[in-house]
């Protein structure tokens, strides 16, 4: 089964520090040599993004920063896992390398299946 983790905190205007980097690209490659990682990215601030709505017949877009929201996505990865339970856990393993914060996981269709 493949899970998108959609990582969530607290913007930040700073880059990572070269020490959170290093933490993070260990992660990274203990992941993708494991096989449970296919894919990951952070993303920059959001005031570099928009928001882009449709909403009945009428598009609207918002350019950053997006101060009103509490917490903004800060990167995603696509995992390998076994079952819900196993994404969990590399979940926890993810936020214990990068402290606050929250993963929304959400299972990805396969193909010709549904779960």
């Amino acid at each position: 089964m493949r899970f998108l983790s959609i990582y969530k905190a607290v913007e930040r205007n700073t880059p990572p520090t070269p020490e959170e980097m290093a933490v993070m690209g260990k992660l990274v490659e203990e992941g993708m040599k494991a096989g449970w990682l296919l894919s990951t990215e952070g993303c920059l601030p959001t005031a570099l993004g928009a928001r882009v709505r449709r909403s009945e017949g009428k598009v609207t877009v918002t350019d950053g920063p997006f101060t009103e929201s509490k917490e903004v996505v800060g990167g995603f990865a696509i995992m390998k896992a076994n079952s819900k339970e196993e994404a969990i856990e590399l979940a926890k393993t993810f936020l214990g390398h990068v402290g606050q914060g929250e993963c929304e996981l959400r299972q990805l269709y396969d193909e010709g299946r549904s779960n």
